[in-house]
C-alpha cells in the first residue's frame, strides 16, 4: 500500500504544467501508479479547464494569421543527430516506469561504496537533474541537504531515513529544511528515481569531495 504521496502543491503544479522537468517525471511516475493522486490531478485539470473556459476572449491582432504563415514557411533549423534512447541502463536491466519512455538512460556509475547512479536525459531540458539510484543492502547515500526541493520515488526495494520508511510506490518530498541520509536495510537493494529543484548538497568531508559530481 502506498503511504507517502506528493504534496497538494506539487500535484497542482503538475496539473498546471508549472513543475520543473525532472520533478514532473518523478511525480508523474507516482501518479501513474497511485489512484488517489491520479484522481486528484484529474480534478485539478478539470478545474483549470473550467477556469480557461471562463476567461473573456481577446481579439487577435489583424496580421496574426499572416505572421503564423510566415513562421511556417521558414526552413527548419539544422539539428544534430540524436542517438536512440536506451530502454534500460547499460549495466543491468530493470523494469522502467512508463514516464521514462523515450528518455535517454545513462550507464550505472559509481557514486559511493554500494551506491550507483544513472543519469536520465530529458529532451529539451538538458539541465534537469533527474537520476536513478541503485543502493545495495546495508548501504546508504551520503548525508545531504538540498538547495531546493528533492523528489524521490521508490521503484523497488525500500529505504529509510530520519523522516520515515519508504517502500515501492512511495514518493518522498524533502525541502531545504531537511538534512538526511537515506539507508537501505539488509533485505535487498533499493532502486529509486529522484529529481531536485535546485541542488543536492552532500555534507561532511566525503560529501564535500563529491559535490562536483552530484
Amino acid at each position: 500500500m502506498i503511504e507517502f504521496h506528493p504534496t497538494d502543491d506539487s500535484l497542482a503544479r503538475l496539473a498546471a504544467g508549472t513543475l520543473e522537468a525532472g520533478p514532473t517525471i518523478v511525480v508523474r511516475t507516482h501518479v501513474d501508479g497511485c489512484e488517489r493522486c491520479r484522481n486528484a490531478v484529474g480534478r485539478l485539470e478539470a478545474v483549470g479547464g473550467a477556469l480557461l473556459n471562463a476567461i473573456e476572449p481577446v481579439a487577435m491582432q489583424a496580421d496574426a494569421y499572416a505572421l503564423l504563415e510566415a513562421r511556417l514557411d521558414r526552413p527548419a533549423p539544422a539539428t544534430k543527430a540524436v542517438a536512440p534512447a536506451r530502454a534500460v541502463p547499460a549495466n543491468g536491466p530493470i523494469e522502467l516506469p512508463a514516464a521514462l519512455e523515450g528518455l535517454e538512460i545513462g550507464r550505472w556509475r559509481w557514486l559511493a561504496p554500494g551506491v550507483r547512479r544513472s543519469r536520465v536525459t530529458i529532451p529539451g531540458a538538458p539541465d534537469a537533474d533527474l537520476v536513478m539510484y541503485r543502493i545495495g543492502p546495508n548501504r546508504r547515500l551520503p548525508h545531504h541537504g538540498h538547495a531546493g526541493s528533492e523528489y524521490t520515488q521508490v521503484l523497488s526495494g525500500s529505504f529509510f531515513d530520519e523522516t520515515g520508511h519508504y517502500r515501492p510506490g512511495d514518493l518522498v518530498e524533502a525541502d531545504g529544511d531537511v538534512d538526511h541520509q537515506p539507508r537501505v536495510g539488509p533485505e535487498g537493494e533499493c532502486i529509486c528515481l529522484a529529481a531536485v529543484e535546485g541542488r543536492m548538497l552532500p555534507n561532511g568531508f566525503f560529501g564535500r569531495m563529491m559535490r562536483p559530481f552530484v
